[in-house]
C-alpha cells in the first residue's frame, strides 16, 4: 500500500478463495467482495435475515454489523439449471430403460447389481436427493421425489455477494459489477494455461527461465487483450481471427533471373477486415531477403536429444 499510495485495498475472489479464516486475517484497510455457497445462503434464510421473496432480478442489498449482503435472482441461470437438471433425469431414465431391457433378456442377470449400478449414476450426476429407482420383481423404477425437487430448486439463479466495502466506497451496482469481472479472470488463466498461448507444460529448469517463460505468456495475453478489444463485434473469436490470418501469403516474382521480389495477393474479405480493425496495411510487394524462417515443428526437430545420463 505504500509503494503505490493506496489508501486501501479490496480483494474480489470466488466462494473457494476468500472464507472465513482468510477474511479474518485481513488486517486494517483490507476489504474483501466474495459470494456465499448455497449452504451459507440457506443459514441465512434460516435466520430470517433474508427472505427467498426479494430475490429479484434488480439487485437488492441487506446489511448486517458492517457485512454488506447484495442479493440478485438470474433468471437464465434459473433456467439453465431447471434445464440441466431435467437433462440429467432424462439420461438416467434412458439408463434404466435399457437395463430393463438387458433384465428381461438375460434372467440370470441380478437385479441387485443393476440398481447398485444405476444408483453410482445417480450420485455421480448429484440427483440422488430426489431421483430414486425401486425394483418390482426383475423390473427397475424411476421415482420422481416432487418435493425434495422443489426443495432443490426454490433457490435456482440465486445468488448472494458478501463484502465488507462500506457504503461510501461502492454502491451495490459496482460491488456487483466487479464481483462479476472474476469471470474475465477465469477466462484469462484459461486462455493462458490451457489454451492456444500454452504456459504449461513448463520445460525450462531454471527459476529465472520459468519466470521468463512466464512473463512471455502474459505479454501474449496483453496482444490477446488488444485483438479482443479491436474486434469487437466480428463474429469470432481471437482465436478464428488469428488463424484467419494465417491464410495470407506471398508469392516469389522473379524478372528473367535478374531477381525479383515477394508479391502480396489482395486477402480475403474477412481478413481485410481483420486487418482494417487493427489499422493494419499490408504492402504490395516485400523484398527478397532468403530468411530462413523456423517453425516449432521443425525446431523441435533440429534440436538434438538429451544424452543419457
Amino acid at each position: 500500500m505504500e509503494r503505490f499510495g493506496c489508501k486501501a485495498v479490496t480483494f474480489v475472489g470466488d466462494r473457494g478463495m476468500i472464507k472465513k479464516t482468510q477474511i479474518d486475517k485481513l488486517p486494517e484497510g483490507f476489504h474483501y467482495i466474495t459470494a456465499l455457497t448455497r449452504v451459507q445462503i440457506e443459514g441465512l434464510i434460516k435466520r430470517g435475515l433474508i427472505q427467498v421473496s426479494i430475490f429479484d432480478v434488480n439487485l437488492c442489498e441487506i446489511e448486517e454489523e458492517g457485512v454488506r449482503y447484495i442479493l440478485r435472482r438470474n433468471p437464465l441461470r434459473a433456467e439453465e439449471i431447471s434445464e440441466n437438471r431435467q437433462s440429467k433425469q432424462k439420461k438416467i431414465g434412458g439408463i434404466v430403460e435399457k437395463i430393463n431391457k438387458y433384465l428381461e433378456e438375460h434372467s440370470r442377470a441380478k437385479v441387485s447389481k443393476a440398481m447398485e449400478r444405476i444408483n453410482k449414476k445417480i450420485a455421480l450426476l448429484n440427483i440422488n436427493k430426489w431421483v430414486k429407482i425401486e425394483a418390482d420383481e426383475r423390473k427397475l423404477r424411476l421415482i420422481i421425489d416432487e418435493e425434495a425437487l422443489k426443495e432443490e430448486s426454490f433457490l435456482n439463479g440465486c445468488y448472494v455477494i458478501k463484502t465488507s466495502l462500506p457504503k461510501e466506497s461502492a454502491n451495490k451496482e459496482i460491488i456487483h459489477a466487479r464481483y462479476k469481472d472474476l469471470s474475465m479472470v477465469e477466462s484469462a488463466f484459461r486462455t493462458c494455461k490451457t489454451g492456444h498461448l500454452e504456459i504449461r507444460p513448463v520445460f525450462v529448469q531454471t527459476e529465472r527461465n520459468t519466470r521468463g517463460h512466464v512473463l512471455v505468456v502474459m505479454l501474449a495475453y496483453m496482444i490477446i487483450r488488444a485483438l479482443q478489444n479491436k474486434w469487437k463485434g466480428l463474429d469470432l473469436t481471437v482465436e478464428e481471427g488469428i488463424k484467419q490470418l494465417t491464410t495470407l501469403c506471398s508469392m516469389e516474382v522473379e524478372v528473367n533471373g535478374q531477381g525479383g521480389c515477394l508479391k502480396i495477393p489482395i486477402p480475403r474479405e474477412t481478413s481485410q477486415e481483420l486487418l482494417k480493425r487493427l489499422d493494419v496495411r499490408l504492402p504490395s510487394v516485400l523484398p527478397h531477403k532468403d530468411v530462413l524462417v523456423v517453425t516449432r515443428k521443425k525446431l523441435a526437430k533440429q534440436q538434438k536429444p538429451l544424452e543419457k545420463q
